[in-house]
Parts: C-alpha cells; structure tokens; sequence
C-alpha cells in the first residue's frame, strides 16, 4: 500500500480522539452502517468532500456516493437550497433541488438506506470550502463549482496532500490551468479531470484505430457544439435583490464585484467570461479532448489559432460568443475547426478513410473500420470504462488516472486560444512548449485575468 495509505490507516486508528478537535464531527461511518461498503474497513476506505452542488456536482456525488469503498463526510455550496439550476434536474425530489443542504440530506439519507439510524448525521454542510480542505479527516475532493473557482481550489486542495477530481472546463484561463497543474505535481496528488469521454470505450477505440493508422494520415478534424442553451437577458437588465439562499460575495470570489442577476449565476455562470469561457469550454472541452488523444498530442497543442468568424454579444449581461468558428493547425499538419452546430459531432478525415461520431452512434469508411482488432503489440490507450472509479483506484495506487492534469489543462488551453482568435478576429501563432503567442503580446496578455482581493493563486 502507499505511503499516504499507511498514513491514513495510522491517522483512522486514532480517529475518535482526533474528533474532538476543532471540527467536532463523526470522522468515519461505523462498517455495519454501509451496507457494501462495510467489507472495506475505514482504512482502506476514501473519505470525500464536494465542493458545488448544483448539477452536475450532485450528479458527480451520487456516483462516487455509489462506490462502495467511499464514504462522503462533507459537502459544500454557497447555495443552501434552491430549485433555480435547472427544472430539468428534478427527479422526484420533494423540495428545492441543489445546493448543501439537498446535498446532505442525499448523504444521509442514503446512509440510512444501508442500515444507518435516520437520526445519525454523517455528513457536514459548509458555505466555504476552505473549511472541507482544513480538514484532515478528507481524502479527496470533488470540485464542481464555476469555472472561474477551479484554479484556487484545487490548488488549495493539493497544498493540503488532498487529491483531487475537477470537472471540465478545467481553468478560466491558460494560466490557471498552468498553476492548476504545477501545484499536483509539487504536491504529489493524484488528479481526475471531468472529461468521462476518457473513460468510454467506444471512444477509445474509436481513437485506437485513429493512432493505429487505420484511416491513413490523420489531416483533418471537423467538430461542431450546440448553441448557447439560455437566452440573455435584456440589455437593459436590471440589479435583482441577492435571495436570502445564496452567499453571492463569495459566489463572485476572485471574479469582479458585479450587482445581482439572477442570470448571472447558476446554470447561466457559463455566459459570462469573468466566469466561464462559454459553449466554446463546456462543450468544446468535450470533443477538442477527443481530438487530442486521437492526434496523440495530450502534453502538447497547436502552433497556430484562427478566427473563422466567431461573433460574441455587442451588449448585455451575456459576453461569451454566440456562435463559435475558429480553427487550430498542429505542427504535425493536423486542422481542427470548431464550430456552432445543432449539437456536439466530430469528423475525423485520413488519407484512406474517415469516421463520424454524434453522440453514441458513430460511421466510418470502410466499414470493416468497425470490426477492426487492434493487435497486441499496436497501440493500446489507458483503459478506464469507470471515470469515478478509477479516480478511486488511482488514489490507492498512487497511479495516473485517464484524464490527469495536464491532458485537463492542454485540451481546455486549445478551448482558451479559440476564444482568444474569435475575440481578436485574427490568426495567431502559438508556442506550446512555453504556452505563450509568438506574434502577439495583446493576446498574452489574455492568458489570463486579474483576481479580486484577497483571492489569489
């Protein structure tokens, strides 16, 4: 077992004198209580806190909630409750949907379904995250929280030894994603970006024959994203009074001070660019990802970035482009294009053939494209049909997961360069060995933004 394993071990055997201290909260469920999970004892067992729960946060807790050797002892949001996320969500939940006290009460209840007394409270709540990171009762961290929180995070979090899984878009800028990945290194923790794709084997053999030479050269990839998903306020939209649920000032964080809207947070944060990197991040990280790992160039990117005519808003609380249209050329010849479409596709062109996928369902020429049998000694991609667990696996072997930081930080940069070339309406040639533009010091200096005292890297 590692050594931060024994150092867990050793840490739980002394477990219920530590509880006194200053969080005064149970540090471990007792086995009977887990039902499965009762075959793992607390030493081999990962103790997790979550930070964000709106969506997808809930959705990422309910699945590591589900693995059998992971106790959830904490959440965190600066929402309490509330049901304004997204009406789509709700699945026969009686109340507010999203935020840490819906969250909690997920928790315990689903303890109590393994056999916990109903009355026994195993999971905190917090309104501030640095409080799940103090203690040293946490494993590992799950961030789901607007792009624009990710870097401090997670970077908080590795300074403290605690690993660490980070949903997609992993950064608001190149130079968070940087610091994002300098920081796991230093500090030796095991790191998951959200990107699931990487943890499909439908795509991964799909990228097998693309690496494998099975469509020849690989010269060009065609992807498309939907379209913004939420109409924009009006342009004269006006300050809304905070509502008693959220802690907006530290919702804002290291974001500019800005009045109160109701679609300036929530599901709608992805609209603005003091928060998000809009469509071109959230989705785009998606099949620009993809795109990556079949080119082979995971710790690398481009050399050069174009605007193809991307538009953004002229006006309004909504800033992030409204139709994308750029495209990236690798040294290796490759041209990837990304642009608006009526929903996420990718086209991968080689000089004998070529492969579409849109959604689960993919085509190719040949045919017998479909068939294939990679041969043992060609190239096989990491093998994960799990994202969540293998997260899991990883922090007991202290072993790379299948989307670590640096794959995170490098597909997520290509989003940032996108919207760099569509903000400048040019062409710009990129470095990626030192991550900076070598034509332009008007766009490095968009590399990255400012934060709001006393927030910081």
């Amino acid at each position: 077992m590692a050594g931060k394993m024994l150092e867990r071990r050793t840490f739980l055997k002394h477990a219920a004198a530590a509880a006194a201290g200053t969080f005064a909260v149970p540090l471990f469920v007792p086995s009977a209580a887990l039902g499965n999970a009762g075959r793992f004892p607390p030493s081999e067992r990962i103790t997790m806190g979550f930070i964000g729960l709106g969506g997808m946060g809930t959705n990422n807790m309910r699945a590591f909630l589900a693995q059998p050797d992971v106790q959830v002892v904490a959440v965190c949001d600066v929402v309490e409750a509330s049901d304004e996320y997204g009406h789509w969500y709700k699945q026969g939940w009686n109340g507010p949907w999203f935020g840490r006290e819906p969250a909690r009460k997920i928790v315990d209840n689903d303890y109590a379904q393994k056999g916990l007394s109903a009355q026994y409270k195993g999971c905190d709540a917090y309104v501030d995250f640095r409080e799940i990171i103090a203690r040293d009762d946490i494993d590992a961290v799950c961030i789901t929280t607007p792009d624009h929180w990710h870097a401090i995070c997670a970077i908080m979090a590795a300074t403290k030894g605690k690993d660490v899984y980070c949903e997609k878009p992993l950064s608001l800028t190149v130079a968070e994603g940087r610091a994002m990945v300098e920081a796991a290194r230093r500090y030796n923790v095991v790191f998951q970006t959200g990107t699931q794709r990487r943890s499909s084997e439908q795509f991964r053999f799909i990228n097998e024959l693309i690496r494998n030479g099975r469509i020849g050269t690989f010269q060009r990839a065609i992807t498309t994203i939907g379209p913004n998903n939420k109409q924009a306020p009006p342009s004269d939209w006006q300050p809304m009074p905070v509502p008693e649920w959220l802690d907006y000032e530290m919702w804002l964080g290291p974001a500019p001070r800005a009045s109160y809207h109701k679609d300036r947070c929530l599901y709608t944060f992805r609209f603005g660019l003091d928060y998000s990197g809009g469509q071109t991040t959230n989705l785009g990280a998606h099949v620009i990802d993809m795109i990556q790992q079949a080119n082979g160039t995971d710790e690398t990117g481009p050399v050069e970035v174009e605007d193809l005519g991307g538009e953004f808003p002229e006006d309004g609380l909504f800033t992030t482009a409204t139709r994308v249209a750029f495209r990236a050329r690798y040294a290796n010849g490759l041209e990837l294009t990304c642009t608006t479409g009526d929903g996420e596709f990718w086209r991968l062109e080689g000089t004998d053939g070529w492969i579409e996928a849109r959604g689960n369902e993919w085509t190719c020429s040949p045919e017998s494209l479909k068939t294939t049998v990679i041969g043992a000694d060609e190239i096989h991609l990491y093998k994960s049909n799990d994202h969540h667990r293998n997260f899991i696996d990883c922090i007991k072997s202290r072993q790379r997961t299948a989307a670590p930081v640096e794959v995170g930080h490098r597909s997520t940069t290509i989003c940032h360069l996108g919207n760099i070339a569509m903000r400048l309406q040019r062409k710009l040639h990129w470095d990626p060995a030192a991550e900076r533009f070598t034509d332009s010091e008007e766009a490095n200096q968009m590399l990255s933004k400012p934060m709001r005292s006393p927030w910081h890297l």
